[in-house]
């Protein structure tokens, strides 16, 4: 129920791009503090990827150096993942993929969905052939890749509420506020305010499976993080806040790439690794 090998959201050039640009530095600006040419920085960002600008550059971008290297030279992906109680669904929205899943009590088999990606199909089908009670359904953010297929699950599911965080209102769903708990049959659920990517995008902490896990939508990706398209700070200030600060056995769904976990990230993750050093 987790989809094998799937790639990573995002490469060096990628996580560089988003520093750059949530830190409002420009090329320029960053050669000169970096002591790198800016045309060595305008190939790294054209994904010709240099260990020596990268080491150069990290320090001026709040990021890891040698994580990022190590994203650079794709020599690093997350262990798998398998857990009782949660499947992935992974399904094609425009140019990339887009995640949703399931997490439910294997004994009691009272379930939650998390946000329905672009085709809940699969999702729907792997609900039934695990005799599953849907009784909510909950998103981690309102970008139309991620509740693209919400009508058809709403009414595939008609007894279940919609959860949507209170920064982030939408008709039909109530908006939960950060730190509200709710229940899973016997797991319990914690949402919690992961914003910067969107306005009010939720991290939904459930305990109970056998390993703590998290549903970041676009907070956090395996090895980088979603654009901080609101507010950069705030995104980097609420991932370190409210997600890394969780079990380091904690696993990590995110919206887009493979699943991961807090300790993976705290060693790979360059935008978030240089908080335990």
């Amino acid at each position: 129920m987790i989809p094998a090998a799937i790639p990573l959201e995002d490469f060096a050039e990628d996580i560089v791009g988003k520093a750059i640009r949530g830190r409002g530095i420009g090329i320029r600006e960053l050669a000169e503090s970096s002591g790198v040419e800016a045309a060595a920085i305008d190939a790294l960002l054209g994904g010709q990827f240099d260990p020596d600008a990268a080491r150069a550059i990290a320090p001026e971008l709040g990021l890891d150096a040698e994580a990022l290297v190590v994203a650079g030279q794709n020599s690093w992906r997350p262990e798998p993942v398998a857990l009782e109680g949660l499947a992935m669904f992974n399904t094609p929205w425009r140019d990339m993929f887009v995640n949703a899943y399931a997490v439910w009590d294997p004994a009691a088999r009272a379930a939650a969905l998390f946000d329905t990606g672009a085709d809940a199909g699969a999702m729907l089908d792997s609900v039934a052939a695990h005799g599953l009670q849907v009784g909510a359904i909950y998103l981690t953010h309102t970008h139309g890749d991620h509740i693209a297929d919400l009508d058809r699950v709403r009414a595939a599911c008609p007894d279940a509420e919609v959860f949507v965080g209170e920064r982030e209102p939408l008709d039909g769903a109530t908006a939960i506020p950060h730190g509200h708990v709710s229940t899973i049959g016997p797991l319990e659920l914690e949402a919690r305010l992961t914003w910067g990517h969107s306005p009010g995008g939720m991290t939904y902490v459930v305990r109970g499976l056998a390993r703590p896990l998290a549903v970041v939508g676009d907070a956090v990706f395996a090895g980088s993080m979603g654009g901080g398209i609101v507010s950069y700070a705030d995104a980097l200030a609420t991932n370190r806040e409210q997600i890394m600060t969780l079990p380091d056995e904690t696993v990590l769904c995110p919206g887009h790439g493979p699943l991961t976990s807090v300790g993976e990230e705290r060693r790979h993750n360059p935008f978030l690794a240089r908080m335990n050093k």
